[in-house]
């Protein structure tokens, strides 16, 4: 999914004018930033126990195709513990007031996540900087789940399993 949406904006856009494109994974799964980290021209795979609350995002195998558009026109590629998705579950779940409710799952929440601790967490001014992210910048977050699984999401919103502080 990521590939096509990064190759439709590259399409529309041109590379140019096209928004900045970051790739977010869990760090026990993230086996697209492991293949962009080492850029030399394999895929890289993660194996074994990729036990993360991103169940959706945990397949340890980059796809082909996929990468090869990622690789030409994402800009970013950013490993996540679950701590960022839950805090991400946690916003779009309790917005501020006039913004609408999100009931989103972690691998759908990951992206809001990584944002809101980019933009909030001190320590993470060098990627802000990096990415540019400043109080007027417009961020698209795609989050493509609800909450899949009912229990485990009360666990983490309503109970703060997961703890991002």
């Amino acid at each position: 999914m990521s590939g096509s949406i990064t190759g439709f904006f590259a399409d529309l856009y041109g590379d140019k004018d096209r928004p900045v494109i970051t790739i977010v994974e869990p760090n026990k799964a993230d086996c697209i930033y492991r293949t962009a980290e080492a850029n030399d021209g394999k895929l890289h795979f993660v194996t074994g126990d990729m036990d993360t609350i991103m169940a959706g995002l945990a397949c340890g195998e980059p796809c082909t195709i996929g990468w090869n558009v990622l690789r030409d026109h994402a800009d970013n590629f950013v490993s996540i513990p679950d701590y960022v998705a839950a805090k991400g579950m946690r916003i779009l779940g309790n917005p501020l007031p006039g913004d609408t409710r999100i009931i989103s799952g972690e691998s759908g929440a990951a992206t809001l996540g990584f944002v809101a601790e980019v933009m909030q967490n001190e320590s993470l001014d060098y990627l802000r900087k990096q990415l540019e992210l400043n109080e007027d910048s417009r961020i698209l977050c795609i989050s493509t789940e609800g909450d899949t699984d009912r229990v485990g999401y009360r666990r983490i919103v309503w109970d703060g399993k997961y703890p991002s502080f």
